[in-house]
């Protein structure tokens, strides 16, 4: 986070609260040396796991599974100018252990496309990071709303 620039720097604890309130977010990984972001469902394992449904013959399972990746979600209002963001990065991998698969099946956030064989890839939290503007002020006291 940069310093003053007008946004309030959330705490770990208020980025993952803010972040079990919205169902899609961004994946962001490499892709033939590339930055690549694509749009997912997802929800929190544990309270602090990203957790995604995909294809099991999905490219993006194949291009996450054993890297870093960044995961942000946001809320904009963009009439008052207010709004969060935050990113969670960290190792992602595919779920391989069947009791766990059983159980993000039965509890784990749903595949928006469906497929034969759907798996599961957990991004741990191992860096949560969010900021937020509120009403459209920024910490100068400037107005962003006319």
């Amino acid at each position: 986070m940069y310093r003053n620039d007008g946004f309030r720097e959330l705490g770990r604890q208020e980025c993952l609260r803010l972040l079990a309130k919205v169902p899609v977010g961004r994946i962001v990984h490499t892709r033939r040396a590339l930055p690549a972001v694509l749009p997912v469902n997802f929800c929190l394992d544990g309270d602090d796991a990203v957790v995604l449904c995909t294809s099991a013959t999905s490219e993006l399972a194949r291009a996450v599974d054993g890297t870093v990746v960044a995961f942000e979600a946001d809320e904009v209002d963009a009439a008052s100018h207010s709004g969060w963001s935050v990113v969670v990065t960290g190792p992602a991998t595919v779920v391989t252990d069947s009791v766990e698969h059983e159980r993000l099946v039965r509890n784990g956030p749903r595949a928006w496309v469906p497929s034969p064989r759907q798996i599961f890839v957990r991004i741990e939290s191992e860096l949560v990071t969010g900021r937020e503007l509120v009403g459209g002020r920024t910490l100068y006291g400037v107005d962003l709303t006319s």
